[in-house]
C-alpha cells in the first residue's frame, strides 16, 4: 500500500541518522587537524570508538525521529542530551581501551565543537523537514473519530503548523452536531471510515470519543490493523485540565496526575530572572543606537512626549507602567480604546514602529526592574483586564507570571486588535499553555521566532 509520505518518506529518518554520522566525523577530522600530534594507531582506534560511541546516543535520536510535531526546544534538548550520551560513552571505551595519551585540549575542542555543530545540524534537519512537509511532501494522512470540542481541538492543533506534515481526511462519528465548527470536514459514520480506511490510505486515526463504548473501540481497532493503520486514542479532557500531564497508572487503569507551574521551582525561577537581567542589560547598554534615532523621529512626527507610559496588570494583578515608544498623536482615549488597523491617531513613523516592534524596545526597562520578563503573556491595559476578567473564566490565569515583551501567542499569531471574544480566547488559552510548558530552551524559541518577525512583520501588527 502506498501511503502518503510518499515512496521514500520512510527512509527520511535513516537519511537523517546516516548525516549524523558524516557531522560527527566531520567533527572529528576537524580536531584532528587542530592537533596534527595524535600518534597515526591511537588515532584510528580514537576514531573508529568516537563511532561506536554514537551506537547508544542513536536511541535517543530515533525517538524524537519519529515525534510528527517538530519542536525547535525538544529538538536541542535532545540533541544536547545525545552529544552528552555519546561523549560519556566515549569516554568509557577509551578509558576500558586503555587510550588515555590524548591531550585534554584535544578532548575538550572535540567535546565543545561535537556539541554545537550537531546541535545546530539536527536544527537545520528538523526545520529543513518542517519546510518539506508544509509544501506537501512526507504527509501522513489520519482520520478523526468524533466530531465534539475534543476533536475540533484535535484538528485545530494539527493544522495549526504545516510543519507537523498531518493530512486530515475528515471527521467521522455517529452523526454531525449542528454547532459543529468544521461540519464541513464531516464525511460520515464509522462504516464510511471503514471504506476510507482502504480508499484513502488512511495511516493513522485518532479516536477522541468516549472510551466506555467498548463494542466501538474493539471494532476500530480490529479494522484499523486490518488494515494496517495506527489507533490513537485521545482522552476527552475538561477544559480546565489544559495543563501538561504526565501519565501513571493504578494497575491497569491510567492516571493522568496534573504538574505544577513550572515556574514555581525555585531553580527555574532564578534561571529566568537571571536571564531576563543579563539580557535587558545588554540590550539597554546597546539601546542609544536605536532609542537616539527613534527619539528624534517620534519627536518630529507629532508634538509630544517620546516615550508613551500606560498603567498595564502585571504579575499577580498587580498594576505596573508599562514603557513604550509614543506612536500616537496625543489623545484622550490611549487608556481605554485599543489601536485599528486604519487608526487615525498613529503617526506616520508610529505607523513603522508598530509594524516592526520597535516600539516595544524601552520595555526592557521594565524587564531589568522586575516588572516584565523577555518571555511572558502581553501585558494588557486595566479596560482589559476589567473587561475581559468577566467574560472569560480563565483570563487572570496569565497573571500567575510576569508580562512578556513577547509571547507565545504573539509567535503564534494571536496578537494585535481582538475584534471578538474568541481572538481573546485563543490567545489566553496560548498564554495559559505558555505558562504550563514553560522551559527555557522554549523561551530561546520565542526570541528567535520574534526576531524573525521583525524582517517578516506579521499581519496583525499594526
Amino acid at each position: 500500500m502506498m501511503t502518503r509520505q510518499g515512496r521514500y518518506g520512510r527512509y527520511i529518518g535513516r537519511l537523517i541518522r546516516l548525516a549524523d554520522l558524516i557531522v560527527l566525523n566531520l567533527v572529528f577530522l576537524t580536531v584532528v587537524w587542530l592537533n596534527p600530534g595524535i600518534p597515526d594507531l591511537r588515532l584510528k582506534l580514537t576514531w573508529l570508538l568516537f563511532n561506536i560511541a554514537y551506537i547508544p546516543a542513536s536511541f535517543l535520536l530515533a525517538a524524537i525521529d519519529k515525534d510528527r510535531p517538530v519542536r525547535m526546544d525538544r529538538v536541542v534538548k535532545v540533541a544536547v542530551q545525545a552529544v552528552v550520551t555519546q561523549y560519556a560513552s566515549f569516554l568509557a571505551l577509551l578509558y576500558l581501551m586503555g587510550v588515555a595519551d590524548l591531550s585534554w585540549k584535544s578532548m575538550s575542542e572535540l567535546a565543545i565543537i561535537d556539541m554545537t555543530v550537531f546541535t545546530l545540524w539536527r536544527m537545520m534537519a528538523r526545520w529543513t523537514l518542517k519546510q518539506y512537509r508544509s509544501r506537501g511532501g512526507n504527509t501522513r494522512r489520519v482520520a478523526i473519530v468524533g466530531a465534539r470540542v475534543t476533536a475540533e481541538k484535535l484538528y485545530e492543533e494539527m493544522k495549526i503548523d504545516p510543519g507537523f506534515g498531518y493530512d486530515v481526511a475528515g471527521f467521522y462519528d455517529i452523526y454531525c452536531p449542528p454547532d459543529f465548527r468544521y461540519a464541513d470536514r464531516f464525511r460520515g459514520g464509522l462504516d464510511d471510515l471503514v471504506r476510507d480506511l482502504d480508499e484513502l490510505k488512511i495511516e493513522s486515526v485518532y479516536y477522541t470519543l468516549s472510551g466506555e463504548d467498548v463494542d466501538t473501540v474493539k471494532r476500530l481497532v480490529t479494522e484499523c490493523d486490518r488494515h494496517m493503520a495506527r489507533f490513537n486514542y485521545v482522552p476527552q479532557m475538561s477544559s480546565y485540565l489544559t495543563r501538561n500531564m504526565r501519565p501513571q497508572s493504578i494497575g491497569a487503569v491510567p492516571v493522568f496526575r496534573v504538574r505544577t507551574n513550572p515556574l514555581e521551582n525555585p531553580v527555574n525561577k532564578a534561571l529566568k530572572r537571571g536571564f531576563d537581567l543579563v539580557f535587558s542589560s545588554v540590550v539597554l547598554l546597546l539601546s542609544p543606537i536605536v532609542f537616539i534615532p527613534v527619539a528624534i523621529a517620534v519627536k518630529l512626527s507629532s508634538p509630544g512626549p517620546v516615550f508613551f507610559r500606560q498603567l498595564r496588570t502585571g504579575f499577580m494583578g498587580h498594576d505596573f507602567y508599562c514603557w513604550k515608544f509614543r506612536t500616537m498623536r496625543v489623545n484622550t482615549d490611549a487608556d481605554t480604546v485599543q489601536a485599528t488597523r486604519t487608526d487615525p491617531r498613529k503617526t506616520k513613523v508610529g505607523e513603522f514602529l508598530r509594524r516592526t516592534s520597535i516600539d516595544e524596545l524601552p520595555q526592557f526597562i521594565n524587564v531589568f526592574l522586575g516588572d516584565m520578563s523577555v518571555v511572558g503573556p502581553r501585558p494588557h491595559m486595566l479596560k482589559h483586564t476589567e473587561d475581559y476578567s468577566r467574560l472569560l473564566e480563565k483570563y487572570m490565569v496569565r497573571h500567575l507570571i510576569r508580562p512578556g515583551i513577547t509571547g507565545w501567542a504573539q509567535i503564534r499569531g494571536y496578537r494585535g486588535q481582538t475584534d471578538e471574544l474568541w481572538q481573546m480566547e485563543k490567545r489566553v488559552e496560548h498564554d495559559i499553555w505558555y505558562i504550563e510548558h514553560w522551559n527555557f530552551l522554549l523561551d530561546c524559541k520565542i526570541i528567535f521566532r520574534t526576531f524573525l518577525g521583525v524582517f517578516n512583520p506579521d499581519k496583525n501588527a499594526f
